[in-house]
Protein backbone atom coordinates (compact mmCIF):
# COMPACT_ATOMS: atom_id res chain seq x y z
CA UNK A 1 0.00 0.00 0.00
CA UNK A 2 1.20 3.48 -0.76
CA UNK A 3 1.57 6.03 2.02
CA UNK A 4 -1.05 8.68 2.72
CA UNK A 5 0.82 11.39 0.82
CA UNK A 6 1.01 9.30 -2.36
CA UNK A 7 -2.69 8.49 -1.83
CA UNK A 8 -3.47 12.21 -1.66
CA UNK A 9 -1.47 12.91 -4.81
CA UNK A 10 -3.47 10.27 -6.73
CA UNK A 11 -6.76 11.51 -5.30
CA UNK A 12 -6.08 15.13 -6.22
CA UNK A 13 -5.68 14.09 -9.85
CA UNK A 14 -9.25 12.76 -9.80
CA UNK A 15 -10.69 16.22 -9.16
CA UNK A 16 -10.31 18.59 -12.10
CA UNK A 17 -10.75 21.69 -9.96
CA UNK A 18 -8.05 20.86 -7.37
CA UNK A 19 -4.46 22.04 -7.58
CA UNK A 20 -1.75 19.61 -6.47
CA UNK A 21 -0.89 20.14 -2.81
CA UNK A 22 -4.41 21.28 -1.87
CA UNK A 23 -5.31 18.29 0.30
CA UNK A 24 -3.69 17.11 3.52
CA UNK A 25 -4.40 14.06 5.69
CA UNK A 26 -6.51 16.28 7.98
CA UNK A 27 -8.59 17.82 5.18
CA UNK A 28 -12.30 17.16 5.52
CA UNK A 29 -12.89 16.14 1.95
CA UNK A 30 -16.47 17.38 2.09
CA UNK A 31 -14.97 20.88 2.40
CA UNK A 32 -13.50 20.61 -1.10
CA UNK A 33 -14.82 23.60 -3.08
CA UNK A 34 -17.96 22.72 -5.05
CA UNK A 35 -18.31 19.38 -3.21
CA UNK A 36 -21.24 17.35 -4.49
CA UNK A 37 -22.50 13.81 -4.57
CA UNK A 38 -20.60 13.44 -7.85
CA UNK A 39 -17.36 13.80 -5.87
CA UNK A 40 -18.47 10.95 -3.61
CA UNK A 41 -18.98 8.76 -6.68
CA UNK A 42 -15.53 9.76 -7.92
CA UNK A 43 -14.02 8.66 -4.59
CA UNK A 44 -15.84 5.31 -4.76
CA UNK A 45 -14.62 4.77 -8.35
CA UNK A 46 -11.10 5.89 -7.35
CA UNK A 47 -10.93 3.29 -4.56
CA UNK A 48 -12.05 0.57 -6.96
CA UNK A 49 -9.79 1.57 -9.86
CA UNK A 50 -6.59 2.21 -7.90
CA UNK A 51 -6.89 -0.22 -5.00
CA UNK A 52 -9.48 -2.80 -6.09
CA UNK A 53 -11.55 -1.88 -3.02
CA UNK A 54 -15.31 -1.48 -3.07
CA UNK A 55 -16.35 1.33 -0.78
CA UNK A 56 -19.97 1.43 0.27
CA UNK A 57 -21.92 4.64 0.68
CA UNK A 58 -22.11 3.90 4.41
CA UNK A 59 -18.34 3.49 4.70
CA UNK A 60 -17.85 6.76 2.87
CA UNK A 61 -20.44 8.47 5.07
CA UNK A 62 -18.56 7.29 8.17
CA UNK A 63 -15.36 9.05 7.11
CA UNK A 64 -14.59 12.74 7.23
CA UNK A 65 -10.93 13.34 6.51
CA UNK A 66 -8.60 12.13 3.81
CA UNK A 67 -6.77 10.17 6.53
CA UNK A 68 -10.06 8.43 7.48
CA UNK A 69 -10.62 7.53 3.85
CA UNK A 70 -7.07 6.23 3.49
CA UNK A 71 -7.45 4.14 6.66
CA UNK A 72 -10.70 2.53 5.46
CA UNK A 73 -9.20 1.65 2.08
CA UNK A 74 -6.03 0.30 3.66
CA UNK A 75 -8.08 -1.77 6.13
CA UNK A 76 -10.17 -3.26 3.33
CA UNK A 77 -7.04 -4.11 1.36
CA UNK A 78 -5.70 -6.03 4.34
CA UNK A 79 -8.80 -8.20 4.73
Amino acid sequence: MIDVHEFISLLEKEFDDLSPGTLTPNTNYRDIPNWSSMHALIIIAFADAHFNVELTATELKNTQTIQDLYNVIQSKMNQ
